[in-house]
C-alpha cells in the first residue's frame, strides 16, 4: 500500500497522543502507532490498554486500503526534523516501510497490526453528555492538583464527575484539600457519575486547549468515551464509591478574610523559604484589616514574617496551614480577590474567589496543621 501526507499534519497528530504510550510496556506492540488507512483517512490508534486514543489524518492520496503499526519513537524523532511538505509512505507485503522525502528517504520494519488490542466498548446502559470543551478544561484545570496518589483508596486518584440534570460538578481531593468546581452551563438528562483517572485527566488537559465546541462524554460502570473535534479517547474508569465531599464542607465559617491573591501569593512564596522543611508549616495571624505569615525553621535557626492589608473584623485568630499546599490552591483560582472562610484553627478552611466566573462556583478547602504555640 502507498499514501502521501503532509509531513506537519502527520507530525501534530503523532506528537498530541503520543504521550498515551508508557515507557514500559508489557506488550512490545504498545511501543506502536496503530496506522489505519480507510477511504482516504488515515486513522493512527495508541493505547496503554487502560487509555486508548484514536486521530484522524485526511490523506493527500492512496492507492489502497490497509493496516500495519510503527515504532512510535522511531517514526516521532524522525519526523521532528522534517519541514512542512509531502511524504510518501510505501508499506510493502511483509511490513517494510520506505517513508520518501524531498531530500532522501527513511526506511523501517512495521508490524502486523492484527496483534494490536482492541479498544473497550460500552455496555448498552452507556450514560451520555455534552459539554463545552472550554467548561471541561476549566474543570480540569482547576481540579487535577487535588487528586491523591494513594494505593489504599484509588477512588481518590481521580476527578470525580458528579452530573445532575441542573449541573456538573467536578470534584477532586487528596484528604488534606479539596476542589470542587460546579458549572451551572453543564447538565445531564439524569443523574450519574463516574471517577475519571489521573492519567488521561492529563492527556485531556493537553488536548483541549485546541478544542472548539461540545465535547461528548459516554460512559457505563467501566469505561468512558471522550469525543473531541480531531480525537478520540477510551479509558477506564476508577471504580468504587466517593466519598460524599459535600459532608466535609464547612456550612458556616464565621470568619471571612478578603484578601488579594497575588499579594498573599508573593508573601507566601517569600515566608515559606524559611518554613521547616519536614512540614512546610506556615502561620496565618488575623488582626483587624492585618494578616501576618510567619514561618520557622527551630533546626537552623531561621524564621521569617510578613504583614498584608486585607479586610477582617473578626476576633483575633491564629491557624496554620501547610504553605506549598495552600500555594497550589492560590495557583488554581483566577481572581483577583479571594474569601478565606474559618471557623477556628483546628477546622478546615475554605478558599472562594471574591467573583465567581458566569455560570461557575469553585471552592477550595484545605485541611489546617496545628501550630506549637
Amino acid at each position: 500500500m502507498k499514501f502521501i501526507v503532509s509531513s506537519t499534519a502527520l507530525f501534530s497528530h503523532l506528537q498530541a497522543i503520543s504521550r498515551v504510550i508508557n515507557s514500559k510496556n508489557t506488550l512490545p506492540i504498545l511501543d506502536c502507532f496503530l496506522f489505519d488507512l480507510k477511504d482516504g483517512m488515515l486513522s493512527i490508534t495508541v493505547s496503554d490498554t487502560e487509555t486508548t486514543m484514536v486521530t484522524a489524518v485526511e490523506v493527500n492520496e492512496s492507492d489502497k486500503d490497509g493496516r500495519f503499526a510503527v515504532v512510535a519513537k522511531t517514526l516521532l524523532d524522525a519526523l521532528k526534523e522534517i519541514p512542512e511538505q509531502p511524504l510518501t509512505f510505501d508499506i510493502s507485503d511483509n511490513y517494510e516501510i520506505t517513508v520518501m522525502y524531498q531530500n532522501g528517504k527513511y526506511s523501517l520494519m512495521g508490524q502486523n497490526a492484527a496483534e494490536y488490542p482492541q479498544s473497550a466498548t460500552l455496555g448498552e446502559n452507556a450514560v451520555k453528555v455534552e459539554l463545552d470543551a472550554a467548561i471541561l478544561l476549566n474543570g480540569i484545570n482547576r481540579a487535577l492538583f487535588a487528586t491523591a496518589d494513594d494505593e489504599l483508596r484509588p477512588v481518590m486518584n481521580g476527578i470525580y464527575f458528579d452530573i445532575t440534570t441542573e449541573d456538573i460538578t467536578m470534584v477532586a481531593s487528596d484528604g488534606h484539600k479539596l476542589v470542587r468546581f460546579k458549572s451551572l452551563a453543564a447538565q445531564g438528562k439524569e443523574r450519574a457519575a463516574f471517577i475519571f483517572p489521573k492519567k488521561p485527566a492529563n492527556l485531556m488537559k493537553a488536548l483541549l486547549p485546541k478544542e472548539h465546541g461540545q465535547v461528548t462524554i459516554e460512559f457505563d460502570e467501566r469505561n468512558a468515551v471522550f469525543t473531541l473535534e480531531k480525537f478520540r479517547m477510551v479509558c477506564r474508569l476508577i471504580e468504587g464509591r466517593y466519598p460524599n465531599y459535600n459532608s466535609v464542607i464547612p456550612q458556616n465559617n464565621p470568619h471571612k478574610v478578603i484578601v488579594d491573591r497575588q499579594m498573599l501569593l508573593g508573601a507566601l512564596r517569600r515566608v515559606s523559604i524559611f518554613s521547616s522543611q519536614a512540614s512546610s508549616l506556615i502561620k496565618l495571624r488575623l488582626e483587624e484589616n492585618l494578616i501576618v505569615i510567619s514561618a520557622q525553621d527551630i533546626d537552623y535557626s531561621t524564621s521569617a514574617e510578613e504583614k498584608q492589608a486585607c479586610q477582617y473584623a473578626g476576633n483575633p485568630m491564629s491557624i496554620g496551614f501547610k504553605s506549598t499546599f495552600l500555594i497550589d490552591i492560590l495557583n488554581n483560582i483566577t481572581a483577583d480577590e479571594v474569601v478565606i472562610e474559618l471557623a477556628d484553627p483546628s477546622r478546615a478552611g475554605t478558599i472562594v474567589p471574591v467573583e465567581q466566573e458566569k455560570d461557575e462556583n469553585l471552592l477550595m478547602l484545605l485541611m489546617p496543621m496545628m501550630l506549637n504555640d
